[in-house]
């Protein structure tokens, strides 16, 4: 067997054709795939040396589509790209571009054209490699994934329904990913339907929400007998909650800028549409009454923990909740006595943090941080799918968009597009039903229907705020805590303890506490580690409040604060001796009393897309003309003169 060819260098062209525009009036280009780029150059009227807004970053686009004329006399195919480019102002605004495949005298030969750019630049987004010889046909296409959302219409001050609806379906539906959408209606209700799901139906499991909802997907996951094929199913998270700290760690995993609101929705929504997952590390936590759950994000006691319970009087504000949450904490500042003890992690993680270290405490371990088959799927309570979708087009039209969305996929499928997509006396084009599907692809299933308009949610399905003697429900199954013994035992002699009057105790796994707040900026979704913060008593008001400023870049550990601890570790076991306090795990309150807790590395899956990837586009941005300005524009002159 020959040895697979070496990869491709990020700007070898992989493609290279001319095009014309839509409407047919307008300018031809020169167009040239590479695996990280489009690169567009105006060929007529007048060809451009350095062309502006030339340049199609991967990490900008959601999908593509081929199209053609309703005209019969019109022999041309389409391609169409769907983009989220920045704007001059930083937020995302969605932008299509249709290209004009003209250079053949038959349809057919144009729509074969057509059709290879379309399998490219899809297998490209899905980080499938393309064959040396240059044959690309469908059979390159794999079976679309299939997603289960479900969504929280509570999330996000009752905005996630509508930002699901007009940006979230759209952006999926233009990736040619096939999905079933699911309102919860109460708390536990995604909890329960993963534990009765048939998985092998599906290949993720992706929350419209904040994380409160991803923690009850992944328990659920875990409280079903075959949790250990169960956990396996990739999960991800689409922020439209308050926090979105997971959210916010996967957007710096992909390389975009830090985002709130729509703008992280919408990177977050380009990371799921390229695929690709990681392994997850996952806290087993043990509460005092025995009971077990399992955390993705974080266990708070002290000034968090109290900041997170009684910021929910002010949801319906947003993430402007925590904020007015955090002024109140500091006017009512408390200290809390305890003993927390931990065990060591044997390997001592990296971080971008400054080379100085961190505080530490007597005893404390000393670092220097750096910085599935087709089937029959089972019938889905209020559940809408896009096969077909039955929400009404306008309704999933983007505001501003400057075209309507269509609900398009490589297979042609969807609903005709809007006469609007061309000028005057341009014959509008509609989806190509030549495009055959890919092999695999599934079926049209029959679902039950979701009513027009907002989601209508029973008045007994609210979400009420936590109590005081709030439980999460306890998970029976799960791995075992072999790190761990029974709480209330003498720990091993290589655990290491402190006895403190403290004003936090924060355990966190990623590196977001919140969307733009960045905790511990060294972790990885898989290092194995639970990295434990705590902020001692005789902080000032004013040093905790520039400690909070300072994590919101991840650089409160710079700043010297003798009263703030860091350790890394595998295991850990927390003890308050104040009567009275508040103790949260991934922001749901649970019982008050000691808790320990064990991490278990890579024992999730969390979908995040390509890493660093609009790190990549960026690097590309400033160097594609190092070779554009010389092979690709005398391809271009070439071609242009010659024509």
């Amino acid at each position: 067997m020959a040895p697979p060819p070496p990869p491709l260098a990020a700007s070898t062209p992989l493609l290279h054709g001319e095009f014309g525009s839509y409407p047919a009036r307008g300018p031809r280009y020169a167009l040239t795939l590479t695996s990280q780029a489009l690169h567009i150059q105006r060929l007529r009227p007048k060809p451009e040396a350095r062309p502006r807004g030339g340049l199609v970053p991967l990490a900008e686009v959601s999908g593509c589509c081929t199209l053609r004329s309703r005209s019969p006399s019109d022999s041309a195919a389409y391609f169409c790209i769907y983009t989220y480019p920045r704007g001059r102002l930083g937020g995302r605004r969605r932008a299509t571009r249709t290209f004009r495949a003209d250079g053949a005298a038959t349809y057919e030969e144009n729509r074969a054209e057509a059709q290879r750019w379309a399998i490219a630049l899809t297998c490209l987004l899905r980080g499938l490699p393309l064959p040396g010889d240059g044959e690309i046909t469908p059979d390159l296409l794999p079976r679309p994934p299939r997603l289960l959302l479900l969504v929280n219409p509570f999330g996000g001050r009752g905005l996630a329904w509508q930002w699901c609806k007009n940006y979230v379906l759209p952006m999926i539906s233009e990736a040619g990913l096939s999905f079933n959408l699911i309102q919860t209606e109460r708390q536990n209700h995604a909890r329960e339907l993963v534990q009765g799901l048939r998985l092998s139906e599906w290949d993720g499991i992706v929350t419209v929400s904040g994380d409160g909802l991803l923690f009850e997907v992944l328990n659920g996951l875990l409280d079903r007998s075959d949790w250990e094929e169960a956990v396996k199913m990739p999960v991800g998270i689409l922020p439209c909650g308050s926090g979105n700290a997971l959210a916010g760690a996967v957007n710096q995993h992909g390389g975009f800028e830090p985002a709130l609101g729509l703008d992280l929705l919408l990177n977050c929504s380009l990371l799921l549409c390229r695929g690709g997952g990681h392994p997850l590390d996952l806290l087993s936590v043990t509460l005092a009454s025995g009971s077990r759950c399992f955390s993705f994000l974080s266990v708070a006691w002290g000034f968090v923990s109290d900041v997170d319970i009684q910021s929910e009087r002010f949801r319906a504000l947003g993430s402007v909740r925590f904020t007015l949450g955090t002024m109140l904490g500091l006017a009512t500042l408390h200290t809390y006595r305890g003993r927390l003890s931990y065990l060591p992690a044997t390997v001592e993680p990296s971080s971008p943090a400054p080379a100085h270290g961190l505080p530490r405490a007597k005893s404390e371990l000393t670092l220097t941080p750096d910085p599935a088959p087709p089937m029959a799927h089972s019938p889905l309570h209020r559940s809408v799918s896009d096969l077909p979708l039955p929400l009404p087009q306008p309704a999933l039209a983007s505001p501003g968009s400057p075209e309507p969305l269509p609900i398009l996929s490589l297979n042609g499928g969807g609903p005709e597009l809007a006469g609007d997509w061309g000028g005057a006396g341009d014959a509008p084009l509609s989806p190509d039903p030549l495009l055959s599907s890919p092999p695999g692809s599934p079926k049209a299933a029959l679902l039950s229907p979701v009513a027009k308009g907002p989601p209508v949610i029973p008045p007994s399905s609210g979400l009420p705020p936590p109590t005081p003697d709030a439980r999460v429900s306890a998970s029976t199954c799960g791995p075992p805590d072999h790190l761990l013994p029974p709480l209330g035992s003498p720990l091993p002699p290589d655990w290491v303890t402190l006895e403190e009057d403290f004003v936090l105790m924060l355990a966190i796994s990623p590196s977001h506490l919140g969307a733009d707040m960045v905790a511990a900026p060294h972790a990885r979704f898989n290092d194995g580690l639970v990295h434990l913060c705590w902020v001692r008593s005789g902080i000032s008001r004013t040093a905790l409040l520039r400690l909070f400023l300072a994590m919101e870049r991840g650089s409160h550990f710079s700043l010297g604060c003798p009263q703030l601890g860091y350790a890394a570790a595998r295991a850990f076991r927390l003890e308050p001796l104040t009567p009275r306090g508040v103790l949260t795990v991934d922001g749901e309150q649970v019982e008050y009393g000691p808790l320990q807790a064990q991490m278990h590395p890579g024992l999730g899956t969390l979908l995040t897309g390509p890493p660093g990837l609009c790190q990549g586009a960026a690097l590309l941005f400033h160097n594609s003309w190092l070779w554009g300005s010389q092979d690709l524009f005398r391809i271009v002159l070439t071609e242009a003169v010659g024509g």
